[in-house]
């Protein structure tokens, strides 16, 4: 398959740089994931569509003041880091994401805002890509962080973080901290919102999946099945497990939001099924564990029944994913739909219901 399959035209001007005037206030796309039917509606629309036995699963990993800036020693030049995760037990070492990765070689160092410097050192796959591996002289922490850092927000946002970003970049449930770009189908949701799910009794559990390489990464070969994704680190918890398998045990619908919870629950499940010791009435099972999935048109999915997403850029892995779950076909006149109706796409956008 081409990654130009995957490819749609994109106006601009739907790319949304900043967030909806009032969290929660966009426009839902309601897709039917086998009929490719489309329906228009608002995001307060979203209790009355989802049916109250169904349980949603929720990505609570929290965005890290990841991009940073440090002063090259020799050249007094700023130079830009994206922190995406520690690679030592002691978090003295972190793989980053470099501009101009080629001109940033080991041994050289650089200061940070706080006087702090780190010394590009080599690490194994590095050598030709974007990544540097960078090394303290102490325990960078998230106070280091939030000294130094500022919000990642996505390269097709053509503006500097603001303090807006510090909270509308942020999902309201998000507590575990360690992403370095948001699991965005989430910001659509409130308290309110929250609130107005559990008095309607659809219940909800928590997973997390740290977001790391794979989402800044293009698919840059011509052939789909030969695109490697990076790893990622994903946790189900010990009440979460036990959730979706007495829902899926009473054949209750398993609505994931945002293609992160995705991710998390089929890795789970295939990791189950790999262990080989898997129980009749055994969806997943709890754990931290790595997974560098790559979901694309032919995966069949083991668990995820419905999805909550937003609208994804061409020729991207999430495309793919969400064509996987729903058709290529089916995505494509969906999004050519959502351009015609103005749909604000990406991070800061709409969303879609599939169900």
């Amino acid at each position: 398959m081409k990654t130009s399959d995957f490819n749609f035209d994109l106006p601009q001007e739907l790319i949304a740089q900043h967030p909806s005037g009032v969290r929660g206030q966009d426009k839902l796309m309601l897709l039917g994931r086998e009929s490719g039917s489309v329906e228009h509606f608002m995001m307060d629309d979203l209790p009355s569509l989802i049916t109250p036995d169904t349980l949603m699963v929720f990505n609570n990993s929290r965005v890290r003041r990841a991009r940073v800036y440090g002063i090259k020693e020799t050249t007094g030049r700023e130079q830009e880091f994206m922190f995406l995760n520690t690679i030592d037990p002691e978090c003295t070492t972190w793989n980053t994401m470099v501009k101009n990765a080629k001109k940033q070689k080991p041994g050289m160092h650089y200061k940070f805002p706080d006087g702090s410097v780190g010394t590009i050192i080599d690490f194994p796959g590095n050598a030709g890509t974007e990544f540097r591996a960078m090394k303290f002289d102490f325990t960078v922490d998230e106070d280091w962080f939030e000294r130094n850092g500022h919000i990642p927000l996505p390269p097709y946002i053509k503006r500097g973080d603001t303090e807006e970003d510090s909270e509308r970049y942020q999902n309201v449930y998000a507590n575990q901290t360690g992403s370095a770009a948001c699991p965005t189908a989430g910001l659509h949701f409130t308290e309110d919102m929250l609130k107005r799910l559990d008095d309607a009794g659809i219940e909800r559990c928590f997973v997390t999946l740290h977001v790391g390489l794979g989402t800044f990464l293009p698919v840059r070969e011509d052939e789909i099945e030969n695109h490697k994704m990076h790893e990622e680190w994903y946790t189900v918890p010990v009440e979460t497990a036990a959730k979706i398998n007495q829902a899926k045990k009473e054949g209750r619908p398993i609505l994931a939001v945002g293609t992160t919870s995705v991710r998390t629950l089929e890795s789970a499940a295939q990791a189950l099924e790999k262990a080989g010791d898997k129980k009749a009435d055994e969806w997943i099972r709890a754990g931290t564990n790595s997974t560098s999935i790559f979901m694309y048109p032919g995966y069949k999915f083991r668990v995820v029944d419905k999805m909550f997403t937003n609208f994804h850029t061409p020729e991207s892995t999430l495309i793919m994913l969400v064509s996987a779950f729903a058709g290529r076909e089916n995505i494509l006149n969906a999004y050519k739909k959502a351009v015609d109706n103005k749909y604000r796409f990406f991070s800061y956008g709409d969303c879609m219901f599939i169900k």
